[in-house]
C-alpha cells in the first residue's frame, strides 16, 4: 500500500488501483455521516477532487491520486456512510482508477513513511 499526506491510501489490484481513506483520517474527521463518489468512467487528473466526505466535525475533498479513469465505485459506503468508520482500510473502500500512468503511485510514502507523518 501507498499513502498520501492527505490521508488517503492507494493499493494496485491488478491494473486498477483502490483509493480509501485512512484509519488516521477516519479518526480525525470522527463520525461520517454523508459521502458523495464520482461517477464510473469520469476521466479524472492527480488532485483533482473527486469524493465529498462530511463527518459531523467537518467537509473534506478526496483527491485522486493518479490520472486515469474511475472504473468502479464504493456504494455501500454512500448507503451507510459509517462503514468509513468501522473499516476504513477494507470493506470502505471510496473507488478503483484505472491508471493513465502507474509510475505516479512512486510519488507516494510507504507505511513506514506514513506512520512517521502522523507520529
Amino acid at each position: 500500500m501507498k499513502f498520501s499526506e492527505e490521508h488517503e491510501w492507494m493499493r494496485i489490484e491488478g491494473d486498477v488501483v483502490v483509493v480509501g481513506i485512512t484509519e488516521h483520517a477516519s479518526e480525525q474527521l470522527g463520525d461520517v455521516v454523508f459521502v458523495e463518489l464520482p461517477d464510473e468512467g469520469t476521466s479524472v487528473t492527480k488532485d483533482e477532487e473527486v469524493c465529498v466526505i462530511e463527518s459531523v466535525k467537518a467537509a473534506s475533498d478526496i483527491l485522486a491520486p493518479l490520472d486515469g479513469e474511475i472504473v468502479e465505485v464504493n456504494g455501500a459506503i454512500v448507503e451507510d456512510p459509517g462503514k468509513v468508520n468501522d473499516d476504513p482500510i477494507g470493506d470502505a473502500w471510496f473507488f478503483k482508477i484505472k491508471p493513465a500512468d502507474l509510475s505516479q503511485m512512486d510519488d507516494y510514502m510507504d507505511e513506514a513513511a506514513y506512520n512517521k507523518l502522523i507520529s
